[in-house]
């Protein structure tokens, strides 16, 4: 067994050993679950001040992206955990003395990062069509669940919350405060930068710049997004700025979530340890 293999090893077994990873999970569902559930109906039903019954093609693809749209606060927060729990219990030092070549540490948790964050991805893509799926049809819409722009979209979910974990390493490991990124991971995710996409489309200078926030580019990675379908939602919000490409929203998120996990790399290898 290699070097590498045991460390990938060694943090998975840290990892399933907390309660924090389940946690985590089971918030992810309820949170994806009553989303799904709701936007669902909303963009299905005949409701006053709704959209009206969208297209399925439409409704699907808005209501299947519940989890990129609401819930990557889940991934990123446990990139930050795995990240500054080790700093938080002073477990750090064993870990080096145990390996002492940092790099194979740092490269077995960025692995492990991203698959729990895959991971999560996987069960918020479930999550959404059981929920989802559910409401559109009892609304008479077909949930187009074997369409490959559908299962396209499912999968790219699964990529995009890998990389959020890979950010929320990063973000984790460049504080090393576990307090700090969890404030920060909340406050930017639930908060920063949904006004900042908000308040960005009413100049189109702002707009441009806006398309590179991690949210906007997840979004166009995915290919849906509620923030991103306002338009469809009202149409009286006026033209908005062409979003990045599939491939251009994928770059952006990987080049974001690289640069952060290698800033931190750096640090971390320089950085003493109690």
């Amino acid at each position: 067994m290699s070097a590498l293999t045991r460390a990938v090893a060694a943090e998975l077994v840290r990892v399933f050993s907390l309660r924090t990873w389940w946690v985590l999970a089971v918030v992810l569902v309820l949170y994806v679950g009553v989303t799904a559930g709701g936007f669902a109906f909303f963009v299905t039903a005949e409701t006053e001040g709704g959209p009206g019954p969208l297209p399925a093609e439409v409704a699907t693809q808005l209501v299947y992206s519940s989890t990129t749209s609401v819930a990557l606060v889940i991934p990123l927060l446990f990139g930050a955990l795995a990240a500054t729990s080790e700093y938080r219990w002073r477990t750090l030092t064993p870990t080096f003395l145990a390996q002492p070549r940092r790099p194979v540490v740092l490269v077995g948790r960025l692995v492990v990062a991203l698959l729990v964050g895959a991971l999560y991805g996987v069960i918020g893509a479930l999550t959404s069509v059981a929920a989802g799926a559910a409401v559109l049809a009892a609304n008479g819409v077909d949930t187009l669940l074997g369409d490959p722009d559908v299962l396209g979209l499912l999968a790219r979910t699964v990529l995009a919350c890998a990389l959020w974990s890979l950010l929320g390493l990063g973000l984790g490991a460049l504080l090393t405060s576990q307090i700090a990124a969890i404030v920060i991971v909340l406050v930017f995710t639930q908060f920063v930068e949904p006004i900042l996409r908000i308040v960005a489309g009413a100049w189109e200078w702002s707009a441009e710049l806006a398309r590179y926030l991690p949210g906007a580019a997840t979004d166009s990675l995915v290919g849906a997004g509620i923030i991103a379908s306002i338009g469809q939602l009202d149409p009286t919000v006026p033209g908005v700025i062409e979003p990045l490409t599939r491939l251009e929203g994928g770059l952006v998120l990987t080049a974001l979530s690289v640069l952060l996990v290698a800033v931190a790399a750096v640090t971390t290898l320089r950085r003493d340890v109690e």
